[in-house]
């Protein structure tokens, strides 16, 4: 292959979307630890803020994570007490995730700081360029969702 078609690393899309995720996950490590919640375990909280009552199952096939993951998550969640989990009473294979007293008591704040990295790495753009953005990357992750239902 001739150096002209070589695509290195580090001028791919996929190395800065890297680095701002290794970047995030420090933002919001630091961010989170007062209320002892670390980065893998933030996006699970917001999704059960978003859709109380979910089933464990629902959570791992809508954040694209396998239920391993998805139940060490929950259940450093639990342990820390911002859910609950409990047998569905008409399926009891189905564990339902809900929110807490003690998770309502920081949802403000959970949300502010979720929204400022955000803040942080679009601060010089402007709304049009805020939502292409969003857009393109929405239609990455289709693409790629495109791919996977192929190969299966």
């Amino acid at each position: 292959m001739g150096k002209d078609n070589k695509v290195y690393y580090g001028k791919t899309i996929g190395h800065y979307i890297s680095i701002l995720y290794r970047l995030g996950g420090i933002h919001y490590s630091k961010e989170f630890a007062k209320f002892n919640i670390g980065s893998g375990q933030f996006g699970f909280l917001s999704y059960v803020f978003e859709h109380n009552g979910v089933s464990q199952e629902c959570i791992s096939n809508n954040l694209l994570m396998d239920k391993g993951t998805t139940a060490r998550a929950l259940k450093r969640l639990e342990e820390e007490g911002y859910i609950k989990r409990e047998v569905d009473l008409k399926d009891k294979r189905i564990r339902k995730v809900f929110v807490t007293e003690k998770a309502l008591g920081i949802e403000d704040e959970f949300f502010v700081i979720l929204k400022s990295w955000s803040k942080i790495i679009s601060s010089d753009f402007t709304e049009d360029e805020k939502n292409t953005l969003l857009n393109l990357f929405k239609r990455m992750v289709d693409n790629q969702k495109e791919v996977l239902i192929k190969e299966r």
